[in-house]
């Protein structure tokens, strides 16, 4: 999966991970209108669809596997959110590290901490 994600940095420049994450289409959407919300955040699906799929299968596996992700992926749960709020947010999360990873050229290093200069 990290391979994929670095071809789609590499190939279309994004320049944040948000920005990828808008081309997948795992970003939450609300629809409200004025001050009233009707219905619950869901995920546009006009991005890529391929993507979107094999990411959202990933954090099935990341869930059991990792322990970051198992860790997120708990805390959401337990708030009361779904179960497929917090898959998307997993997603994202493998997004943003394989960014991250591409981007840096550094492979994925779960022990890795980035520590602020100053």
């Amino acid at each position: 999966m990290f391979h994929i994600i670095g071809e789609w940095c590499v190939l279309n420049k994004f320049e944040t991970p948000s920005q990828l994450c808008s081309y997948v289409s795992i970003t939450l959407t609300i629809r409200e209108s004025g001050s009233s919300v009707r219905g619950r955040a869901r995920i546009r699906k006009v991005g890529n669809r391929k993507l979107r799929k094999l990411l959202l299968l990933c954090s099935f596996n990341a869930c059991k596997h990792n322990k970051a992700c198992r860790a997120v992926y708990e805390r959401i749960v337990n708030k009361g959110q779904r179960k497929k709020l917090a898959l998307i947010a997993i997603a994202s999360k493998l997004v943003k590290q394989s960014f991250a990873s591409a981007k840096s050229g550094r492979s994925y290093d779960e022990r890795y901490v980035f520590i602020l200069p100053g």
